[in-house]
């Protein structure tokens, strides 16, 4: 069996074919034996691709084009989160977005992740930071959840279902992201280009795996819902929730693959709000390496 690390962010639903996978046997029928670590911090799944203690990642796109403008080796091979699965929930007596001026936001990192998107939709409605609200830093979705409801954070992003969960709770909708951007690569499949072009006879069978668990998140509810459960601890009415939404939607590619307009959405995106110098590359197939999965499905 050959080992491989993958990280992930958080224990949220994002992470769920990479669960399918391992619940189903896939990875082991491919002969690998892959250990899943779940991380808090989004820089630290950035920071254990890049120096090969993870071998692969779910991470935050926006990470892989700021590591490529830096000269760092990471590439998109896969999709993930291909479309935004986020309210922008707050707490209830906050009315619309123009409530927030003066509030605090919870965001994932400052460097990357939602904080872009939050700088973007607020600006498009005259609020600019950090003049206008505060951005606080804290983590992937659980821990933006728990500070909402401490009352730390007046608002932040929470994703299918946590976003249902907060409205039965008292807490309130401010927008839907995805219908102002629609397409948003939020996070995807990533790699060290000098770890995969080393180690082909691993990352095949991987993507393999990786393809076949797609396919069966779509084709297996009952099966995908009672992984979530495992996983998260979720009612199963929340995942099913978050099923339908993920399914109807194409949050996650069927065929694995990562948009190019949803990595098109992001650099322009970040380009608004982060000061790049040096940007190199402004297209979304730039920082997209195609070539593994479409041998991978060659070999299928």
């Amino acid at each position: 069996m050959k080992r491989l690390n993958v990280a992930v962010v958080s224990r949220n639903y994002f992470n769920l074919p990479m669960w399918i996978a391992r619940s189903a046997g896939l990875f082991t029928a491919e002969g690998l034996d892959v250990t899943i670590d779940h991380i808090e911090s989004i820089e630290e799944v950035n920071a254990r691709l890049r120096d090969g203690r993870a071998q692969l990642a779910y991470g935050v796109t926006e990470h892989v084009i700021l590591d490529a403008e830096s000269g760092g080796r990471t590439a998109i091979i896969g999709g993930n989160v291909n479309k935004l699965p986020f309210s922008l929930i707050a707490k209830a007596g906050i009315v619309g977005l123009e409530g927030l001026r003066g509030k605090k936001i919870g965001v994932s990192s400052l460097r990357a992740g939602s904080s872009s998107l939050i700088m973007k939709l607020l600006a498009a409605r005259g609020l600019h930071w950090p003049d206008d609200y505060e951005l606080v830093p804290c983590g992937p979705i659980l821990a933006r959840w728990d500070l909402l409801r401490s009352g730390e954070i007046d608002a932040g992003l929470q994703g299918a279902p946590l976003n249902r969960i907060a409205i039965e709770q008292g807490f309130v909708s401010l927008c839907e992201p995805r219908d102002e951007v629609p397409h948003f690569q939020f996070t995807s499949l990533d790699v060290h280009q000098d770890w995969a072009a080393a180690n082909r006879d691993t990352l095949l069978p991987f993507l393999r795996a990786f393809l076949r668990a797609h396919e069966r998140f779509y084709t297996e509810r009952d099966e995908a819902n009672a992984v979530a459960v495992a996983e998260t601890g979720i009612e199963t009415r929340h995942a099913d929730m978050a099923w339908e939404e993920y399914t109807r939607e194409a949050i996650f590619p069927r065929d694995g693959e990562a948009s190019a307009a949803g990595v098109q959405a992001l650099i322009e995106t970040s380009a608004l709000i982060r000061e790049l110098p040096s940007r190199a590359r402004t297209h979304a197939e730039d920082y997209i390496d195609r070539s593994w999965l479409a041998e991978a499905r060659a070999s299928l």
